[in-house]
């Protein structure tokens, strides 16, 4: 059994969603993007409403093509505002988003639940004694420093096991650990140069997305899969989508394909859809009973 704070997830036949809120004005999807408190509290109830069970906070976008980075102390700003907005409207699981341990250790010290580490604890050298120190639950993303080359479903394995290896020697019990290949974090070259994490390949980066939902079944190990492919830049390169805005329809059936494939967590800016993909692909999907 894993825990995402107080959350089980990785159950046989329940899939969890995770809301995305963004409070960067940078993000790459604009819709998504929140920064009154009337608009967060709108939003986190809206969120909750059509069926999100935890919410995923982010301070800074970490879209690998946009200019993106702020200071440290903005993003924490950011995050600490708006824990406390949801801390008194909802007693829902928080996860935040950041790869920085300064601003994970001001979360964590507001109580919230989860860090989502796109680097996987290996972006900021302290990341790791900030997660042995507070303990919370982790979600850790595919990343390496260096490019890769070879098979990429094996890479994208061979680079989580390091991260949850890191999390094990931090102290995080095995139950409390999330992973997640990372779409759309592997490029051929990042085109800002924005110091963040991102994992650089030779190949084609949308194919790879397609391969790691395709073969998803072959990253199964003991840790539940969160899968992360809302609006995203490969959607709208095979769909010829360039606004996100435009892309729910192919959301959705990668979103579906993630699942009959073994997702167990989907990360999504519409949890309204979301909620539709799961009960559909589990009514696709269900065994007929004998005799029907």
């Amino acid at each position: 059994m894993t825990k995402l704070g107080n959350l089980v997830v990785g159950k046989k036949n329940k899939i969890t969603i995770m809301g995305i809120l963004n409070i960067s004005p940078e993000s790459f999807y604009k819709k998504s993007i929140k920064s009154t408190k009337s608009e967060i509290s709108k939003y986190l109830l809206d969120m909750e409403e059509n069926g999100a069970d935890i919410i995923d906070i982010g301070g800074m976008s970490t879209a690998p093509y946009l200019k993106t980075i702020v200071s440290e102390k903005m993003e924490s700003e950011r995050i600490i505002k708006t824990i406390k907005i949801i801390q008194n409207l909802s007693n829902i699981p928080i996860s935040v988003d950041t790869c920085r341990a300064s601003v994970a250790k001001n979360a964590l010290e507001l109580g919230i639940d989860v860090i989502n580490d796109i680097s996987g604890l290996k972006y900021d050298p302290n990341m790791p004694k900030i997660i042995e120190k507070y303990s919370p639950s982790i979600i850790l993303c595919s990343y390496s420093k260096r490019l890769v080359k070879g098979n990429l479903i094996s890479a994208t394995k061979k680079l989580l096991n390091e991260s949850v290896k890191i999390a094990e020697n931090a102290q995080i019990s095995k139950d409390k650990i999330v992973v997640d290949p990372s779409i759309g974090f592997f490029r051929r070259s990042s085109d800002v140069k924005n110091n963040l994490p991102y994992t650089k390949i030779k190949s084609d980066w949308a194919k790879r997305d397609i391969e790691i939902i395709k073969k998803l079944k072959l990253l199964k190990t003991n840790f539940p899969i969160l899968i992360s492919i809302s609006n995203k830049s490969f959607i709208g390169k095979l769909l010829g989508k360039e606004n996100p805005a435009d892309r729910n329809t192919g959301t959705a059936i990668a979103e579906m394909l993630s699942i009959i494939n073994g997702a167990s967590i989907i990360r999504t800016h519409n949890p309204q859809i979301t909620s539709d993909v799961i009960k559909l692909t589990k009514s696709l999907t269900k065994k007929s009973k004998k005799g029907l």
